[in-house]
């Protein structure tokens, strides 16, 4: 299964006891699938543990069951019957007759557990979320431009900040940010999914961070290297021309011992000494080694 799946398998645990509840759910799946019209409503999913939560959640809404349950690759939800159309539209507080779009019906939406359950059936119906160790992404999209407005303003007033954009006409309502989208996933009652964005997010956070550990530690690296490489090439210079025999004993010790480690940092080659010299005074040795060097 998907991550986004095991989101709404976790969300279609809670058990629907409340009748204002599950109205404003089932408010939100109409609200946010592609199937609603004055002539038949239907309603199609991937997910099994929402095909099983739709006859009861109807039931308990609208009391009536779909016309026709049809299962195979996905699982189609079908109503034909005039006066079950009609009664679900009154319930909602849509009215063909008065509108050409469906809207969002505030009334129904008063309390903050009927918020809840509202969106909560628009994530069902036409939600998604990315898996959160590939990208952090997640939408409501519904083919109805007003109804994304009103539940764009419906977030904002539980503190949540949504962006909207268009897609082949379909609107869309979305979140980037992790905690934006694990704050949401907590909000509709999947606290498990919620956790796993924030696990992706540490894990991620501590991979950059090694990454960035790394990727210093080979650039200091590769910085010693080089400046041994050139402190080295100096030595040469002087022992080709016989000029490091006629310099001081701390010099000479210090040019042998930096052609035995070239690999060694100033402080691991200050404490080859005997006895042990500071790393400042060593770095100074090897840059007259070098100045010398390069006075032929």
């Amino acid at each position: 299964m998907s991550f986004s799946s095991d989101a709404k398998a976790e969300l279609c645990r809670d058990f629907i006891n409340k009748k204002c509840c599950a109205l404003a759910e089932a408010c939100g799946v109409l609200l946010f699938c592609s199937g609603v019209g004055a002539e038949q409503i239907k309603l199609v999913t991937e997910s099994e543990a929402f095909a099983a939560r739709l006859p009861q959640l109807f039931r308990k809404a609208f009391k009536l069951d779909f016309d026709e349950l049809q299962s195979g690759g996905k699982f189609s939800f079908l109503i034909q019957d005039r006066a079950k159309i009609e009664r679900i539209f009154d319930a909602i507080g849509y009215s063909p007759a008065d509108s050409v779009s469906l809207h969002v019906n505030y009334g129904l939406l008063e309390k903050d557990c009927c918020r809840q359950a509202f969106l909560r059936g628009a994530f069902l119906s036409g939600g998604s979320v990315t898996d959160p160790e590939k990208r952090y992404h997640l939408e409501l999209a519904t083919n109805h431009h007003k109804v994304i407005r009103e539940t764009e303003s419906l977030l904002l007033d539980q503190g949540f900040s949504p962006k909207t954009s268009m897609r082949k006409g379909v609107s869309i309502l979305y979140f980037k940010q992790s905690d934006s989208i694990e704050n949401f996933l907590a909000f509709l009652g999947a606290p498990v999914a919620a956790m796993g964005v924030m696990e992706a997010k540490i894990e991620k956070d501590m991979k950059n961070k090694i990454n960035r550990i790394v990727n210093c530690d080979n650039a200091n690296t590769s910085k010693i290297v080089e400046a041994a490489q050139t402190q080295i090439a100096a030595i040469r210079v002087l022992r080709e021309d016989g000029r490091l025999e006629r310099l001081p004993e701390k010099y000479r010790q210090t040019a042998a011992l930096r052609e035995d480690n070239p690999e060694a940092t100033l402080a691991e080659l200050a404490e080859m000494f005997d006895p042990p010299i500071t790393k400042s005074a060593l770095n100074h040795r090897l840059r007259k080694l070098c100045e010398l060097a390069n006075e032929a």
